[in-house]
């Protein structure tokens, strides 16, 4: 097995870590963050379609003054 095998099998064990925690709901508020940082430096992004959890966590936001700016586009079902 060379380096770059190795690497790629511990990024699938942490992925499957990572799983493992958020879908029991034992992950801690440490756990959640090191995954949205795995997430993003490993560039994965989603859009907010309507029917999406993503929609429903950004609805679910205290952030609804139309001055500010949304960091999140929603993206519609058409």
């Amino acid at each position: 097995m060379d380096r770059s095998d190795k690497l790629y099998e511990l990024q699938d064990l942490l992925i499957e870590e990572f799983l493992l925690r958020v879908k029991s709901g034992e992950a801690s508020t440490a756990d959640l963050s090191t995954v949205r940082q795995f997430l993003k430096d490993n560039n994965v992004s989603a859009v907010a379609t309507e029917s999406s959890p993503l929609h429903e966590l950004v609805n679910a936001l205290p952030f609804h003054d139309d001055n500010v700016d949304r960091i999140v586009n929603m993206a519609s079902n058409e």
